[in-house]
């Protein structure tokens, strides 16, 4: 079954009574959740539970979760880990030094290939938020009459080739995927017509500021940090590229899930419910934009971070808009299903870029990795409904559809690929 990308705000919690149905009338009879759980006590095996987090907006469930007090309701510590890049993540997760964090949903899925480092078994928990990711064009593009993608493929074809260089943040995670694909549908091969590098968020800026590359794909606040330094301005939103589509995720490793599988649990549940406490209203949004703005998560200005937390976009080009696609962490829990096609859509993206050299199983890969039966408890615990299905149906930029029923032929029907 597969369900269609909504706008916020438009969403039918109908959708999700089917799925809801169960777990709901299970919440009525005591006792018959906990049986459902592990075998014998229900309370979490490991109470202190280091995650780690890049200062990123989007990060705001983890820290909110701390903040708020929503782990303690569930008999866990909470611990943010504040990360500088995410190979350092990935590296920290692999080791165990972190229990989970917050990261990049590609990055998962690189290490479960063997493809983002040393294969590794790991789990995605839950999803922490969809759009809100931006490419971000130099100011001296800019100056140069180059403001949108068509003006930039007739600036690369007339420039040495490799010559153009841009950044994204990890080799197969979100926002290099993002970068691919609007390159792509410009007509810009990403390995053959330009340079990529992999440059920390927190470092996009200065790289920029320095001349270092042409533009970015990052998430907030660095786009905005452009935008008011007047360095660059924003050519895309990621959401253009693909409305609602997955970003973050609450990741581990598949064997602390395993061992810990009543601490996993309560980590997604209060993680859950920080994801609905900030989506329940602007003043929630607005109180979350503070506390990340200070000097242990962020340390960055409120006004970088508030407006598009709010859905209040401006390009540096002098166009300002209400996002109907903005960050959205909760959306009556739709956000945070770990939707088995949205795992499988990175798959997809790895084989067409060759990043995958062998076709994956992709429904296999992606049901190893999304722990959807996980999930499903915490979200009974924290009163949240969940879908009836596993995919869901979105249109992406160009016209393309997703919805996970061929995945072999969908990563073949690109004519840009490599």
């Amino acid at each position: 079954m597969t369900r269609e990308s909504s706008r916020p705000g438009q969403m039918s919690r109908r959708r999700f009574l089917l799925g809801s149905a169960a777990l709901g009338s299970s919440l009525l009879i005591p006792g018959l959740m906990n049986r459902a759980w592990a075998a014998g006590s229900d309370a979490p095996e490991q109470r202190d539970i280091r995650v780690g987090f890049i200062p990123l907006t989007d990060c705001a469930p983890v820290v909110i979760a701390s903040v708020k007090g929503f782990d303690k309701k569930y008999g866990i510590n909470l611990i943010p880990s504040k990360e500088a890049g995410w190979a350092g993540v990935r590296d920290k997760l692999v080791s165990g030094e972190l229990d989970a964090a917050h990261v990049l949903y590609g990055l998962l899925y690189g290490l479960q290939l063997g493809i983002a480092g040393p294969r590794h078994p790991m789990a995605v928990l839950m999803t922490l938020n969809q759009n809100g990711q931006a490419i971000t064009l130099s100011s001296q593009l800019q100056e140069a009459g180059i403001t949108d993608a068509a003006a930039l493929k007739k600036h690369i074809v007339s420039s040495e080739k490799g010559s153009v260089t841009f950044a994204h943040t990890f080799p197969t995670g979100t926002h290099a995927m993002w970068l691919y694909y609007w390159l792509a549908e410009a007509g810009i091969h990403p390995f053959n017509d330009v340079r990529t590098v992999v440059v920390p968020p927190p470092q996009m800026v200065m790289n920029l500021r320095i001349g270092n590359m042409s533009g970015f794909c990052v998430g907030e606040p660095w786009n905005q940090r452009a935008i008011s330094d007047r360095l660059g301005f924003t050519a895309a939103t990621s959401q253009q590229i693909w409305p609602d589509h997955p970003e973050k995720v609450l990741g581990s490793r598949d064997e602390w899930v395993s061992a810990h599988p009543n601490s996993a649990r309560a980590l997604t549940a209060a993680v859950l419910e920080a994801a609905r406490w900030i989506d329940a209203s602007d003043a929630n949004r607005r109180e979350t934009a503070a506390i990340l703005a200070g000097r242990a998560y962020l340390n960055t200005r409120l006004d970088r971070i508030e407006g598009r937390m709010l859905g209040q976009y401006q390009d540096g080009l002098g166009k300002q808009w209400q996002d109907a696609h903005a960050m959205r962490f909760f959306g009556d829990g739709e956000v945070n299903y770990p939707w088995l096609s949205d795992g499988m859509w990175f798959l997809t993206q790895f084989r067409r870029w060759g990043l995958a050299k062998t076709e994956p199983d992709y429904a296999a890969v992606a049901r190893q990795i999304n722990r959807a039966a996980l999930y499903r408890e915490a979200a009974a615990a924290a009163h949240v409904s969940v879908p009836a299905g596993e995919m869901r149906r979105s249109t992406l930029m160009g016209g393309s559809v997703w919805d996970g029923s061929n995945p072999s032929a969908y990563a073949n029907s690109f004519l840009l690929k490599r």
